[in-house]
């Protein structure tokens, strides 16, 4: 499923127009970006959660030329399913 089928199914689901619909979904997902731009942690309660983890500086090798280069420490956004969602994809 992509953004596309997910707001017209979530159009479908809650009643309202498909353009409504869009900005809820985006509206959503701009909060949660924001918030892990600010390292903050994101949890919905069965659902799961969002948080940003740190990836430190390595060493890392070019596979074209086999050259050494070096690979920047990065923050990287982390997802964790929580125990209902598990559920659900286990039935």
């Amino acid at each position: 499923m992509n953004k596309g089928e997910f707001v017209e199914a979530l159009a479908d689901r809650l009643d309202v127009h498909r353009a409504q619909a869009d900005r809820a979904l985006s509206a959503v997902l701009d909060i949660i970006a924001e918030q892990l731009a600010k390292g903050e942690k994101v949890a919905f309660t069965g659902f799961g959660s969002f948080e940003v983890s740190q990836r430190a500086a390595r060493t890392g090798r070019n596979p074209q030329t086999g050259a050494t280069i070096e690979i920047a420490a990065s923050s990287v956004p982390k997802f964790t399913a929580g125990a209902t969602l598990k559920a659900a994809v286990n039935k």
